[in-house]
Parts: structure tokens; sequence; C-alpha cells
């Protein structure tokens, strides 16, 4: 599977922020076979005081509709950040298009960012606990957002449900020891679960950018830097994670958290 991980910085102009994605898409690899963009791509979270219901969107709405036109003419699954419309508080959404156009796959992000001096979910509502895997071109793929990472059994909730590739949409705030933070957690998840990560994250002065594909054994295989319009492109091969497990059979191994 060929995937290409879209760096870009999105802001509360969400017309801006569709003519950003189309041309950023524009210049995808049409090789692509998945293509995966930030959370809040379609909408920066903007101040903490930005109100952010009367941006969000419905899943039929034109983000969703821009990123189908897209996937059609890749003839590629894309993956994206969106403020889901609902009655009340917004969702936090990653929508999955697939090659023909339809919707996939929807993650309501679970665990709000309550962290840091911030309090996500006072302006946005958690989904339900519920893993969001996909087949994407012979790879089951498994969505988080962001803050998710650092908890370490939502990602082994996606691996028990089949994933073998997890990915990572972010808008990783920058700070001090944050990128450490960053780079430290996504390898963890790859090496401990024995999978694939790519993490596609927002760049610039506001987040740290360095969105990162790793193999099972931890490897870097493409890395950004902090900037606002990099494209990185990796191939991640099934073959390389069953070796990987042979080698480390750790998820076979366990004793704790495992079904009768």
């Amino acid at each position: 599977m060929r995937v290409a991980l879209v760096q870009l910085a999105s802001s509360t102009d969400s017309a801006a922020n569709r003519d950003t994605v189309a041309a950023r898409l524009g210049a995808v690899d049409p090789a692509s076979d998945l293509v995966v963009l930030p959370e809040a791509t379609m909408h920066d979270f903007g101040a903490t005081d930005h109100p952010l219901a009367p941006a969000a969107e419905p899943l039929d709405g034109p983000f969703v509709a821009l990123l189908a036109q897209h996937a059609r003419r890749l003839s590629a699954t894309v993956v994206a950040g969106m403020f889901e419309r609902t009655d009340d508080l917004p969702f936090n959404t990653l929508v999955a298009v697939g090659p023909d156009g339809d919707l996939r796959a929807t993650y309501r992000k679970i665990h709000l960012y309550d962290s840091f001096g911030y309090r996500e979910s006072e302006r946005l509502a958690a989904g339900d606990p519920a893993p969001a895997v996909l087949h994407v071109a012979g790879t089951r793929v498994g969505l988080q957002t962001c803050y998710d990472l650092r908890f370490p059994e939502m990602t082994r909730l996606l691996v028990d449900a089949g994933a073998d590739t997890v990915l990572v949409p972010a808008a990783w705030v920058a700070g001090e020891h944050k990128l450490d933070h960053w780079r430290t957690l996504l390898t963890a998840r790859a090496i401990e679960n024995v999978v694939h990560v790519a993490a596609a994250a927002q760049g610039g002065d506001r987040y740290t950018g360095h969105s990162i594909v790793l193999d099972p054994l931890g490897r870097v295989l493409a890395e950004a830097g902090d900037g606002v319009d990099e494209t990185i492109e990796a191939t991640i091969d099934p073959g390389v994670t069953a070796k990987a497990r042979e080698l480390n059979p750790s998820l076979d191994n366990r004793r704790i958290g495992v079904g009768a």
C-alpha cells in the first residue's frame, strides 16, 4: 500500500481550507492508495473562545464532497479530520472516503484533549469507544486522533479489531517536550503493537508538524519537518508486518487483556 501524508496548517476559514486541500490533493502522486490529512483539516480549532459549532458540517457537506471528488480522481482512499455537526456540541471526526467516493468509515474522537491547560470537552463532544477499522489495498487500517495516542489501550483496541496499520491524524500542539512526546509515543505504539503507524500532523507555529510513517519495529520510513507545506510518502507492506510479528510475537505472548 502506497501512503501519502499531507502536512498543512488549516485556518478558521473553511472555504480557504478547502482551496488548500484541493491544491494539496491535486499534487499528490496518483499512484497513492491512501492519502491522510491531519485532524481539523476542515477548520482549525482557533482560539479557545472561537465557536466551533457554527463551523461544523454534516457528513454530506462541502468538505466531505471535496474529499470524495479527489478520492475518485486518485482512485485512492482519503482520510481527513473535520468537525461534524450535531444538535449539540460537534464531534471531532475523521472521515475515510473510498476510491469510489463513498464514505467508508467515520471515527469520532474518544479522548478529548483536556490536558496541558486546555479543555477540548468544553467545545466538542466525545465519540463512543468503538474501533474504526477499514480495508485499504489489502491492508486493515485503524483510525485514531491526536490525543488518543497517549492512551495505549486505544491502539490495542484497533489491533485487536484486526488493524495492522494505525493512522493518527493530529493537530499536536507545540510546546516544551511536545515533539519528544509525539515521536516517542508514536514509536512505542508501533513497537508494542507490531504495526505500521502513519501520523499526519498539522505544522506551522502552533503545532509540531513532523508527520511520520513508522514500521512495526519502530523504524522511520519517512518524516516531515515542522513546515506547513510538506507531503511525505512511504510503502506499507503487510509482509513486513508478518515478518516483524514472527520476530517479535509479543501480541501472541500476552497474558493480560486477552479474551477466553
